[in-house]
């Protein structure tokens, strides 16, 4: 009877063996399952919510287009609104700009001696070789202005000679009241033209006698409206005379000026370059003030001057007689997102095109109606995700274009780590 007994007792402790193993393993197994669902928790549940940061929609500077410039039939043109964005081109090859050299000349002077209204600046006693330079460049039919031995003159009354008649004898003397002598002067007004951006500009004068002094138009609308913002510059060029003590008053080469609503800006011609002009037209938009540049060079017939000044008024008169758009361009920084210790910026995935606002001249150009709209994101971001819209909202249409992310942040799994 006890052969039986120990049979069966040992079956018994098998089966529990058994048993034992069997829940050992779906122990395991569950335990292995929920530490799987560990390690992809943070692809599922953020720590903490995304908070976002929207840059200020001023700051998304559109472009601005006028839809058919009454552009001049020869030479290159460039029309510039600054106040609203606008900056289009023809024909934009680097040609001799003659006088318009004399902008950079202003600029780099104003730049060096800064001068406001009421102020005089520093002065310069007039020698015996400043006189043989005035006589030299008149016989050469540059415009000068005349000086005699012992004359005083001031930065003020240089410049108004400079930008009111072109004198290039005055130009010479502004040169060498900043650098010391021409050829610094002229060094330096290369390295601010390129600190500018005037990639296609070079100087070989301080006049623009010299057909080597070079630019576009476009690059000479830009450094114009620069000009333009300063209340010293747009006083002095928007003067058909001056009166200068030597050579008394002498008249404005700017076509125009005082006619029409035209505030300057400065021309030049030679016959390299053709009639050049670089115009500033006071005008309206949305009834507010504005001002539109026009420029341009290579202009040929009569004087030179009368056919540049005719193209460059049809050409700023233009961009007003029709509608403008504006498009804020895709690619363009909206903002950012952030969760916990992760962000990623937020660009424009496409552009959006409305009506230009007015803005004070100065600041930034923007469009009206725009607005930013989120959308929910989970614990992680991929480049190129969509995580909201922006929407433009004019005439009671509203327009969206994408929002999206520039670059993968978030929550990495411990799976994904280790594959």
């Amino acid at each position: 009877m006890t052969a039986p007994k120990t049979f069966w007792a040992r079956r018994r402790a098998s089966l529990r063996g058994v048993g034992h193993r069997a829940g050992a393993m779906v122990l395991g197994a569950i335990i292995a399952g929920a530490g799987i669902v560990a390690m992809q928790l943070p692809l599922i549940t953020p720590q903490t919510g995304p908070q976002f940061s929207t840059a200020a929609l001023t700051s998304l500077v559109p472009h601005t287009e006028i839809a058919q410039p009454a552009w001049p039939t020869i030479g290159s043109a460039a029309i510039d609104i600054p106040q609203l964005g606008v900056l289009q081109s023809s024909n934009d090859h680097v040609v001799p700009i003659a006088s318009v050299t004399k902008l950079m000349t202003a600029y780099l002077v104003l730049h060096a001696l800064p001068l406001t209204q009421g102020h005089t600046g520093p002065c310069v006693t007039i020698t015996s070789n400043d006189v043989e330079t005035y006589r030299t460049m008149k016989a050469q039919g540059q415009s000068s202005v005349a000086v005699a031995v012992g004359e005083q003159l001031c930065e003020d009354q240089l410049l108004l000679g400079l930008l009111v008649h072109s004198s290039s004898n005055y130009a010479v003397l502004l040169a060498t009241m900043v650098a010391g002598s021409l050829d610094a002067f002229i060094g330096e007004m290369n390295r601010q033209a390129m600190a500018l951006g005037l990639t296609s500009t070079h100087y070989a004068d301080a006049s623009g006698f010299d057909p080597h002094s070079v630019s576009t138009a476009s690059d000479q609308a830009r450094l114009a409206a620069l000009l333009m913002a300063n209340p010293l510059f747009a006083a002095d060029v928007d003067n058909q005379s001056v009166s200068l003590p030597v050579a008394g008053v002498v008249n404005s080469f700017t076509p125009d000026v005082g006619i029409d609503g035209v505030i300057g800006v400065k021309s030049g011609r030679t016959a390299a370059a053709g009639g050049c002009d670089v115009m500033a037209l006071s005008t309206t938009y949305q009834g507010h003030p504005l001002l539109v540049l026009s420029v341009v060079l290579g202009q040929r017939g009569g004087d030179l001057l009368t056919p540049a000044g005719e193209a460059a008024l049809a050409l700023a008169r233009s961009a007003t007689t029709q509608p403008l758009y504006a498009t804020v361009p895709a690619g363009v920084l909206v903002g950012g997102l952030r969760w916990g210790r992760y962000a990623t910026p937020v660009t424009l995935g496409g552009a959006l095109l409305g009506s230009p606002t007015w803005v004070p001249y100065g600041s930034a150009p923007s469009v009206a109606g725009l607005q930013v709209q989120w959308y929910a994101v989970g614990a992680r971001v991929h480049a190129g995700d969509i995580v909201g819209a922006l929407a433009l909202n004019q005439g009671g249409v509203t327009s969206l274009a994408p929002l999206i992310a520039a670059r993968s942040a978030g929550a990495v799994s411990l799976w994904q780590r280790l594959r």
